[in-house]
C-alpha cells in the first residue's frame, strides 16, 4: 500500500555504506522522477547520480546534515550514504517549478524504501563546490540532494506533545524519533 512506503520512507541518516546501489537500480529511480508529474510538463529537471565510493565522499563534503542534532556532524564514515542523487534545473529550458523538485525527490525516495533502501532529502549545499566536484553546468541550477542506502539506524514516528515542539531528537540508543502533529491538528474545516 502506498500509505505504508509514506510511513517506511522517513529521513534516514546513517547508511549500511557497504551496501551498494547499482548503476541500473539508481537509473530506475530517477526513471521514477522523470515519470512523475510537473509542473505544465515543462520538464526542466535534471539529475545526477554517483554510487561510486570515491565520489561520494566528495559529495558528502559539501553537504550540512541535520539541522536539530546540534552535536551531530553527520554520519561517520562506515555509515555515509552509498549513492546520492543531485536533482538539477536546467536553466535554458524555461524557468522551473520548484515544486517539481519535491514530486521528483519523494519519488525517488518512495522507489528506493519499495526496494529495501532510504534516504534522505539535503538542501544544506555548499552548491558551488558541488558544482566544481561533479562539473555541473553552469545553466544548471543545483536544487536538492537525495543521500540513499540502505539504512542503519531506526526512525520512529510520534505525536506532537502539548508544547507543540516539533524538532526531531535522537534518544540514548541512537533511536531517531520525528514528532507530528495529528491529522485533526492539520485539517482545517
Amino acid at each position: 500500500m502506498v500509505k505504508d512506503l509514506i510511513v517506511k520512507n522517513r529521513s534516514y541518516r546513517r547508511f549500511y555504506q557497504d551496501e551498494n546501489i547499482d548503476d541500473s537500480t539508481m537509473r530506475e529511480l530517477i526513471d521514477h522522477a522523470r515519470l512523475s508529474g510537473n509542473a505544465a510538463n515543462k520538464q526542466t529537471l535534471r539529475f545526477m547520480y554517483s554510487c561510486d565510493r570515491e565520489k561520494n565522499k566528495k559529495v558528502f563534503s559539501t553537504l550540512g546534515w541535520a539541522a536539530y542534532l546540534k552535536d551531530w556532524g553527520g554520519p561517520a564514515d562506515e555509515e555515509r550514504p552509498a549513492a546520492y542523487v543531485i536533482i538539477l534545473d536546467d536553466t535554458r529550458t524555461t524557468i522551473g517549478f520548484k515544486h517539481d523538485c519535491g514530486i521528483a525527490a519523494q519519488s525517488i525516495l518512495l522507489g528506493a524504501v519499495e526496494k529495501g533502501f532510504g534516504g534522505c532529502m539535503i538542501a544544506t549545499i555548499d552548491k558551488e563546490r558541488l558544482r566544481e566536484i561533479l562539473s555541473i553546468p553552469e545553466y544548471c541550477e543545483i536544487l536538492l540532494v537525495i543521500a540513499l542506502g540502505k539504512p542503519k539506524e531506526e526512525v520512529v514516528i510520534e505525536t506532537v506533545g502539548p508544547d507543540g515542539d516539533i524538532k526531531y531528537w535522537r534518544d540514548e540508543k541512537g533511536v531517531h524519533h520525528v514528532p507530528k502533529r495529528s491529522l485533526d491538528d492539520v485539517i482545517l474545516l
